[in-house]
């Protein structure tokens, strides 16, 4: 489904006061994956979709990572669609805004989208920072910590404490900007899973190493720090989505937080996602609860007993089958030394829809 970030109508509709309407800012920046412009010109800032006041300043003054920055969102679409490709819902309010109430409403889905667009920002500015696409940046500062013998620091690490001060500065321009009401529930909601998913990145960076040495010895390992993958750091957020405690605004002394709605359970911690509302099933088509329903033919699979699964999946409605040809690598052979070929199969497989 294609559809242009232009305007949130059903936002304004929904949200019927200004603290609220303010929510509906927060994750626009996303629209930039639609942008196909090169952004090299400061008065382009004013005109790119999604955009708060503050981010365009941003914009202004550092415009070289603005293509960075689109870059980001499209990865944030991109993988939060497949890391969901699964499940009910699929992350298709990301392309599609009119449903944009499963992003703000507080919900689990909301939860993850935030965490996820926190941790890609930073994500994608670290690796442009090791791969020398911003010259505002270079590689990650060399470790302390002594190694191993046969191990040195070197190569270039990516650069996760610019990653995170540029991304967090990004992201967080629409949550904090300032309000005479103070931070509504949805703000602290949305500024708790973004830092989350910062803590996520921060686990994701781990020490990787390249051996040296005469006919692949290994004798000597060049070590960095880098970071996993984003799909990765998204399937760590993905877990946490399903396990996410719901919570409820709280005075707390002079300040409100957000606490567990239960009471028999545990404070929250600073690595969990956290949501103020339930989530609807996802199987009816309902515009105000942010629901496309799963009448869109959705794939399932007969053979599988978890979410993708063609009862899960369909809702109890049922599912017709089809046939697809596929074309796949076959009759591969090992040739010494040291390389493979492949002759080309086509197969028929069967496949199941929604009804």
């Amino acid at each position: 489904m294609k559809s242009e970030f232009v305007s949130f109508p059903l936002c304004a509709v929904t949200l019927l006061t200004l603290a609220l309407s303010q929510h509906c800012l927060a994750i626009r920046w996303l629209a930039l994956s639609q942008t196909s412009e090169h952004i090299n010109k400061t008065q382009q800032c004013k005109s790119l979709p999604g955009l708060v006041s503050s981010q365009a300043q941003l914009c202004r003054t550092n415009l070289e990572l603005m293509q960075v920055i689109v870059q980001a969102a499209r990865e944030v679409k991109k993988t939060c669609q497949k890391t969901f490709s699964d499940m009910r819902w699929n992350c298709s309010s990301i392309e599609a805004p009119k449903y944009l109430p499963d992003l703000e409403r507080g919900t689990r889905e909301s939860a993850f989208v935030y965490a996820l667009a926190a941790a890609a920002i930073s994500h994608t500015i670290a690796r442009a920072c090791t791969s020398g696409d911003l010259r505002l940046c270079s590689c990650g500062p060399i470790p302390g910590d002594t190694l191993e013998p046969g191990h040195r620091w070197g190569g270039c690490a990516d650069n996760l404490h610019y990653g995170l001060n540029m991304g967090s500065k990004f992201s967080d321009a629409p949550m904090k900007m300032k309000k005479k009401t103070g931070l509504h529930p949805n703000k602290l909601m949305h500024l708790h899973n973004s830092e989350v998913g910062r803590q996520a990145l921060k686990d994701a960076l781990v020490m990787k190493c390249k051996c040296h040495g005469v006919s692949g010895s290994c004798s000597i390992r060049t070590c960095w720090r880098g970071l996993h993958d984003l799909k990765e750091i998204a399937q760590d957020l993905k877990t946490k989505y399903l396990s996410a405690t719901r919570v409820k605004h709280q005075p707390t002394g002079t300040r409100k937080q957000l606490v567990p709605k239960d009471i028999d359970v545990r404070p929250v911690r600073e690595n969990e996602l956290v949501y103020l509302q339930s989530s609807p099933d996802f199987c009816a088509k309902n515009e105000k609860m942010g629901s496309i329903g799963t009448q869109d033919s959705r794939q399932c699979n007969k053979t599988s007993s978890g979410s993708d699964s063609c009862d899960l999946m369909c809702c109890g409605r049922g599912y017709n089958p089809y046939t697809e040809k596929v074309m796949e690598r076959c009759h591969c052979k090992y040739h010494w030394c040291c390389y493979v070929t492949c002759k080309k199969c086509e197969r028929t497989v069967e496949r199941y829809v929604c009804k």
